[in-house]
């Protein structure tokens, strides 16, 4: 699952943000205006145990 990827996507706008933490999970902020549009949320670091034991 950690395995690094090569992605190709077509779209209107990109924006980079760091996942927060809320509660028990992750959000981003988006702009208002992105409200009921569909988007793709792609991981561009990889996930390690001492991450995860970081957010505990």
């Amino acid at each position: 699952m950690n395995a690094e990827m090569e992605v190709k996507v077509s779209g209107y706008q990109v924006l980079e943000r760091r996942v927060a933490v809320s509660g028990t999970t992750g959000r981003i902020y988006l702009p208002k205006a992105w409200i009921h549009k569909q988007v793709k949320v792609i991981l561009l670091e990889p996930v390690t145990e001492e991450s995860v034991e970081d957010e505990q």
